[in-house]
């Protein structure tokens, strides 16, 4: 987001934090789907986990009696090729942390399919694919991602009930940061101005 020689690529000065399989276990459930479970697949970048992301899988989690939801992450370069930008802020092992944090999760599919597969549908024996109210950018042959669970009459749209998104917040850290560099050129033109007027006193002094 900044401009002008100081500014960086987005490829360039990306968080450098390693993930470990050890990392992974301490955050994951550990937790096997048990007979009787509702397989409940979501999928999306979950990108600076929030807590419009958690009211979602709250009430995904609602939707049956003995869940077990299994979050699909995409790859990073994915989340730049539908949403562009400078996203994700979160690169894709921050990101599966955050969300294996979230007591809702059961397991995370790091890397998953953008469109999610026949295959994917199978492996994991998934009765129900869920997405939010936001906008379901189309795959990159132009067809709908969730064609499949759509086929198959598993597909369900839930509403959060939250309005708040990724989108919001970097705009309102953006907004904010450059209220903040307004009000500081402010200050310094006035600290400038009194500097001047300092020096012209003295200079008429002598």
């Amino acid at each position: 987001f900044s401009q002008g020689p100081k500014g960086h690529s987005p490829w360039t000065g990306v968080s450098q934090f390693l993930q470990t399989s050890q990392k992974i276990i301490q955050f994951a459930s550990g937790k096997e789907p048990q007979p009787g479970d509702t397989i409940i697949y979501v999928a999306g970048a979950f990108d600076l986990f929030h807590i419009g992301h958690v009211d979602f899988l709250e009430k995904v989690h609602q939707l049956a009696e003995k869940p077990y939801i299994i979050a699909g992450l995409h790859f990073d370069q994915e989340v730049n090729r539908y949403k562009g930008k400078n996203y994700p802020i979160m690169n894709i092992h921050e990101r599966t942390l955050s969300v294996l944090a979230c007591r809702y999760v059961s397991e995370v599919v790091i890397g998953a399919p953008y469109a999610v597969t026949a295959d994917l549908l199978d492996h994991f024996r998934v009765t129900l694919v869920c997405h939010g109210m936001t906008e379901v950018v189309p795959d990159k042959d132009g067809s709908d991602p969730y064609e499949e669970p759509k086929r198959r009459g598993i597909f369900q749209l839930v509403d959060s009930g939250s309005n708040l998104t990724t989108d919001l917040i970097v705009q309102r850290i953006i907004k904010n940061r450059l209220e903040f560099e307004a009000r500081n050129q402010k200050k310094e033109a006035k600290e400038l101005a009194v500097l001047e007027a300092m020096k012209r006193l003295e200079e008429e002094k002598h």
